[in-house]
Protein backbone atom coordinates (compact mmCIF):
# COMPACT_ATOMS: atom_id res chain seq x y z
CA UNK A 1 0.00 0.00 0.00
CA UNK A 2 2.87 2.15 0.67
CA UNK A 3 4.97 1.66 -2.16
CA UNK A 4 1.30 2.14 -4.29
CA UNK A 5 1.24 6.05 -2.30
CA UNK A 6 5.12 6.60 -3.25
CA UNK A 7 4.28 5.50 -6.97
CA UNK A 8 1.83 7.63 -7.23
CA UNK A 9 3.69 10.50 -5.49
CA UNK A 10 6.60 9.94 -7.70
CA UNK A 11 4.53 10.65 -11.15
CA UNK A 12 2.61 14.21 -9.33
CA UNK A 13 6.00 15.11 -9.00
CA UNK A 14 7.42 13.79 -12.31
CA UNK A 15 4.38 15.84 -13.71
CA UNK A 16 5.57 18.89 -12.08
CA UNK A 17 8.74 19.20 -13.98
CA UNK A 18 7.26 21.19 -16.64
CA UNK A 19 5.59 23.15 -14.22
CA UNK A 20 9.02 24.01 -12.34
CA UNK A 21 10.57 24.94 -15.74
CA UNK A 22 6.91 27.14 -16.89
CA UNK A 23 7.50 28.83 -13.58
CA UNK A 24 10.81 29.58 -14.16
CA UNK A 25 10.20 31.17 -17.42
CA UNK A 26 7.33 33.79 -16.68
CA UNK A 27 9.83 34.22 -13.01
CA UNK A 28 12.51 35.32 -15.34
CA UNK A 29 10.36 37.16 -17.92
CA UNK A 30 7.95 38.74 -15.48
CA UNK A 31 9.13 42.11 -13.58
CA UNK A 32 8.21 40.53 -10.28
CA UNK A 33 8.16 36.95 -8.49
CA UNK A 34 4.79 34.77 -8.06
CA UNK A 35 2.54 36.43 -5.20
CA UNK A 36 3.21 32.70 -3.68
CA UNK A 37 6.58 32.89 -4.54
CA UNK A 38 7.25 35.75 -2.38
CA UNK A 39 8.58 34.16 0.78
CA UNK A 40 10.69 31.86 -0.86
CA UNK A 41 11.97 34.50 -3.61
CA UNK A 42 12.46 36.95 -0.19
CA UNK A 43 14.48 34.52 1.53
CA UNK A 44 16.90 33.79 -1.67
CA UNK A 45 17.05 37.37 -1.73
CA UNK A 46 18.74 37.71 1.68
CA UNK A 47 21.81 35.61 0.99
CA UNK A 48 20.41 32.06 0.94
CA UNK A 49 21.02 31.10 -2.54
CA UNK A 50 23.97 32.66 -4.53
CA UNK A 51 22.37 32.15 -7.94
CA UNK A 52 19.51 31.55 -10.07
CA UNK A 53 17.07 33.02 -7.03
CA UNK A 54 13.57 32.31 -8.64
CA UNK A 55 14.20 29.53 -10.42
CA UNK A 56 15.21 27.85 -6.80
CA UNK A 57 12.32 29.18 -5.34
CA UNK A 58 10.53 27.13 -7.58
CA UNK A 59 12.11 24.38 -6.51
CA UNK A 60 10.81 24.91 -3.03
CA UNK A 61 7.50 25.24 -4.32
CA UNK A 62 7.90 21.47 -5.19
CA UNK A 63 9.25 20.64 -2.00
CA UNK A 64 6.06 22.11 -0.53
CA UNK A 65 3.82 19.61 -2.69
CA UNK A 66 5.01 17.10 -0.68
CA UNK A 67 6.23 18.24 2.69
CA UNK A 68 3.47 21.20 2.89
CA UNK A 69 3.08 24.83 2.38
CA UNK A 70 2.85 25.64 6.32
CA UNK A 71 5.42 22.55 7.10
CA UNK A 72 2.90 19.83 7.60
CA UNK A 73 3.81 16.85 5.28
CA UNK A 74 0.73 15.82 3.13
CA UNK A 75 0.36 12.39 5.16
CA UNK A 76 1.73 10.89 7.72
CA UNK A 77 4.22 8.96 5.67
CA UNK A 78 6.19 12.20 4.74
CA UNK A 79 9.04 13.73 7.64
CA UNK A 80 8.78 17.13 8.60
CA UNK A 81 11.24 18.95 7.63
CA UNK A 82 10.88 22.56 8.68
CA UNK A 83 13.25 23.08 11.76
CA UNK A 84 14.94 20.07 10.72
CA UNK A 85 18.89 19.80 11.60
CA UNK A 86 20.40 21.46 8.36
CA UNK A 87 23.50 19.30 8.43
CA UNK A 88 21.10 16.48 8.53
CA UNK A 89 18.64 17.67 5.95
CA UNK A 90 22.43 18.29 3.35
CA UNK A 91 23.32 15.19 4.44
CA UNK A 92 19.71 13.21 3.22
CA UNK A 93 19.65 15.45 -0.18
CA UNK A 94 23.51 14.63 -1.30
CA UNK A 95 22.64 10.74 -0.64
CA UNK A 96 19.30 10.89 -2.35
CA UNK A 97 21.17 12.74 -5.32
CA UNK A 98 24.21 9.83 -5.68
CA UNK A 99 21.92 6.95 -4.66
CA UNK A 100 23.43 6.13 -1.53
CA UNK A 101 19.56 6.96 0.20
CA UNK A 102 16.98 4.94 -2.36
CA UNK A 103 13.78 6.82 -2.99
CA UNK A 104 12.53 7.26 -6.61
CA UNK A 105 10.81 11.16 -5.62
CA UNK A 106 13.54 12.46 -3.64
CA UNK A 107 16.16 11.20 -5.86
CA UNK A 108 14.50 12.95 -8.84
CA UNK A 109 14.06 16.28 -6.72
CA UNK A 110 17.78 15.96 -5.55
CA UNK A 111 19.41 15.34 -9.26
CA UNK A 112 17.43 19.18 -9.97
CA UNK A 113 19.58 21.05 -7.05
CA UNK A 114 23.22 21.77 -7.59
CA UNK A 115 25.21 21.59 -4.54
CA UNK A 116 25.36 25.16 -3.86
CA UNK A 117 21.73 24.71 -3.88
CA UNK A 118 21.54 22.02 -1.87
CA UNK A 119 23.25 24.02 1.21
CA UNK A 120 20.37 26.97 0.41
CA UNK A 121 17.72 24.40 0.80
CA UNK A 122 18.67 23.08 3.84
CA UNK A 123 19.30 26.38 5.36
CA UNK A 124 15.97 27.55 3.77
CA UNK A 125 14.14 24.85 5.95
CA UNK A 126 15.91 24.32 8.74
CA UNK A 127 15.19 28.30 9.70
CA UNK A 128 11.54 27.49 9.35
CA UNK A 129 9.58 26.71 12.73
CA UNK A 130 8.85 23.18 13.11
CA UNK A 131 4.76 22.92 12.75
CA UNK A 132 2.82 23.02 16.04
CA UNK A 133 1.86 19.34 16.79
CA UNK A 134 -1.99 18.88 16.99
CA UNK A 135 -3.36 17.84 21.10
CA UNK A 136 -3.12 14.46 21.13
CA UNK A 137 -2.48 12.02 23.87
CA UNK A 138 0.07 12.86 26.70
CA UNK A 139 3.62 11.00 26.09
CA UNK A 140 3.55 7.38 27.61
CA UNK A 141 6.57 6.25 29.53
CA UNK A 142 9.72 6.26 27.45
CA UNK A 143 10.31 2.73 26.61
CA UNK A 144 13.58 0.95 27.63
CA UNK A 145 15.46 1.71 24.43
CA UNK A 146 15.19 5.33 24.52
CA UNK A 147 18.29 6.43 26.23
CA UNK A 148 20.51 4.14 23.56
CA UNK A 149 18.52 6.19 21.04
CA UNK A 150 19.07 9.59 22.82
CA UNK A 151 22.77 9.37 22.83
CA UNK A 152 22.69 10.92 19.43
CA UNK A 153 19.25 12.37 18.87
CA UNK A 154 19.55 14.00 22.10
CA UNK A 155 16.92 14.46 25.59
CA UNK A 156 13.23 14.60 24.63
CA UNK A 157 14.37 13.36 20.60
CA UNK A 158 15.00 17.60 19.83
CA UNK A 159 18.43 16.12 17.39
CA UNK A 160 21.81 17.93 17.52
CA UNK A 161 24.45 17.67 15.50
CA UNK A 162 24.51 13.89 15.80
CA UNK A 163 21.26 12.96 14.77
CA UNK A 164 18.10 14.41 13.55
CA UNK A 165 15.28 15.65 15.06
CA UNK A 166 12.16 13.01 15.51
CA UNK A 167 10.04 14.61 18.35
CA UNK A 168 7.38 15.04 16.97
CA UNK A 169 7.13 13.19 13.64
CA UNK A 170 4.49 10.84 12.65
CA UNK A 171 4.03 7.48 14.08
CA UNK A 172 3.53 6.21 10.31
CA UNK A 173 6.74 7.59 8.99
CA UNK A 174 8.66 6.66 11.90
CA UNK A 175 7.46 2.92 11.76
CA UNK A 176 8.59 2.83 8.19
CA UNK A 177 11.64 4.86 8.82
CA UNK A 178 12.81 1.82 11.20
CA UNK A 179 11.41 -0.76 8.98
CA UNK A 180 13.56 0.16 5.95
CA UNK A 181 16.84 0.40 7.65
CA UNK A 182 16.27 -2.96 9.78
CA UNK A 183 15.44 -4.33 6.45
CA UNK A 184 18.10 -2.54 4.41
CA UNK A 185 16.16 -0.85 2.01
CA UNK A 186 17.94 2.17 3.61
CA UNK A 187 21.66 2.18 3.77
CA UNK A 188 22.92 5.69 4.61
CA UNK A 189 23.60 4.87 7.98
CA UNK A 190 25.34 1.60 8.98
CA UNK A 191 24.90 2.43 12.41
CA UNK A 192 20.84 2.42 12.10
CA UNK A 193 20.82 -0.35 10.29
CA UNK A 194 22.70 -2.64 12.82
CA UNK A 195 20.88 -0.80 15.61
CA UNK A 196 16.90 -1.19 14.32
CA UNK A 197 18.04 -5.06 13.15
CA UNK A 198 18.59 -6.16 16.65
CA UNK A 199 15.12 -4.36 17.51
CA UNK A 200 11.81 -6.30 17.38
CA UNK A 201 8.79 -5.24 15.60
CA UNK A 202 6.98 -4.70 18.42
CA UNK A 203 9.25 -2.85 19.85
CA UNK A 204 9.90 -0.54 17.24
CA UNK A 205 6.67 0.35 17.07
CA UNK A 206 6.21 1.16 20.82
CA UNK A 207 9.27 3.49 19.97
CA UNK A 208 7.64 5.32 17.55
CA UNK A 209 4.54 5.89 18.94
CA UNK A 210 6.36 7.35 22.01
CA UNK A 211 8.61 9.25 19.91
CA UNK A 212 5.71 10.73 17.87
CA UNK A 213 4.06 11.78 21.27
CA UNK A 214 6.79 14.10 22.10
Amino acid sequence: MLNNHFAAVFAALVALVALVALVALVALAAPAAPANAAEQIAAVSRGIAPTGEREFGAKLLVCNTCHGAKGVPLNATIPVIWGQQENYLVKQLHDFQSGDRNFEAMAWMASTFSPSEMESAAAYFTKKSWPARSAGAAPTSPPALAAVCQVCHQQDFVGGLAGPRLAGQSQEYLVEAMRRFAEGERTNNADMMNLMKAISPADREAMARYISSL
